[in-house]
């Protein structure tokens, strides 16, 4: 039914009938129970009939009511909802103890198979975008070393700063000299302790990597755990930073102390650097034509320099041309 045709039955319906207006409604019940079912059934859907569906309202008169209605439904919902809400207040205020803002949740990784543990370093490598601190008091054998160190060498090559403090011990473990050599050369820093307390990484300083359970100071520990917690990765980085201040330069233990190594010591990288640097060139175009970042690049050079027992990059240069590295 449209709005016109609509609008025609209330006039029609609304005139008064020449009976007189004491027999009007009864015409009007006629009418509209003689309507077909479909459009009685339209216009009650619509609130445009009385109760009885005897006599049809005007669209004001029915907009009326089912605004009201509404109101009315609303105004129930919000007090039951206030009721609600204080319900909830009663009993927060019966835990004034259980604050959430007293505690930390720490979120923790446990594992106990260390192929899946460096797995999930594999990701922490890729997520890491600054630095990576390392304590070993023991490592993995030669083949894990040698199928490691790529992904490590990706580390130093996007620029992060990694740090990693050894014990003595550590270092006499076939192929650990290779891998820590091959590090230094990509930039890596790496210094020896007389003894390390712990067994761990910690990344951008946010999260922990650590091996718990261990015995007597060994890396063979009941487990491993990741912790993703800043307050706690700044305090394992201020223990960290306590030991590497007492250790001492690896490049004097991994290497033929006082004399800088033999030639076959060296890759041709690090032979490219020191012909680049005995050229004249700076470290931008230096940088530049090895593919990496100057901050890369000046931790590349400091290894380099203490790989040749050089204090400084001219002693390296003349050390390097002792040792035939450079014409």
């Amino acid at each position: 039914m449209g709005r016109a045709a609509y609008e025609a039955l209330v006039q029609r319906m609304a005139r008064p009938q020449e009976t007189g207006a004491a027999d009007a409604r009864e015409p009007l019940a006629e009418d509209t129970e003689s309507l077909p079912e479909d459009v009685r059934r339209w216009l009650a859907d619509r609130g445009l009939l009385d109760g009885e569906h005897q006599r049809v309202r005007s669209p004001q008169r029915a907009l009326h009511e089912l605004v009201a209605e509404h109101r009315s439904r609303i105004d129930r919902c919000r007090e039951e909802l206030h009721r609600g809400l204080e319900a909830v207040d009663d009993v927060l205020r019966l835990l004034p103890d259980m604050a959430p803002t007293r505690w930390d949740i720490v979120e923790a990784e446990f594992f106990d198979d260390r192929t899946r543990l460096r797995q999930r370093l594999d990701d922490l490598d890729v997520l890491c975008q600054e630095q990576v601190l390392c304590m070993r008091t023991s490592f993995p054998g030669r083949e894990v070393l040698e199928a490691g160190v790529e992904s490590d060498v990706r580390l130093l090559e996007r620029g992060i700063d990694l740090r990693l403090l050894v014990t003595a011990r550590a270092l006499r473990r076939t192929g650990v000299g290779h891998y820590l050599s091959v590090l230094m050369d990509h930039g890596a820093q790496v210094r020896v302790a007389a003894t390390v307390p712990l067994h761990l990484n910690v990344f951008d300083r946010a999260v922990t990597v650590m091996a718990v359970g261990t015995a007597d100071g060994h890396a063979e520990a009941s487990g491993d755990v990741i912790l993703h917690s800043t307050r706690l990765a700044e305090s394992f980085v201020r223990v960290f930073e306590h030991h590497w201040a007492t250790g001492h330069p690896a490049a004097s233990t991994v290497r033929r102390p006082g004399t800088g190594g033999a030639p076959e010591d060296y890759s041709p990288r690090e032979r490219e650097v020191l012909a680049l640097l005995a050229a004249g060139a700076k470290d931008e175009a230096i940088a530049r034509r090895l593919g990496c970042s100057e901050r890369t690049l000046r931790r590349l050079l400091t290894a380099l320099v203490a790989k040749l027992g050089a204090d400084s990059r001219f002693a390296a240069g003349v050390q390097a041309v002792r040792l035939g590295l450079i014409d």
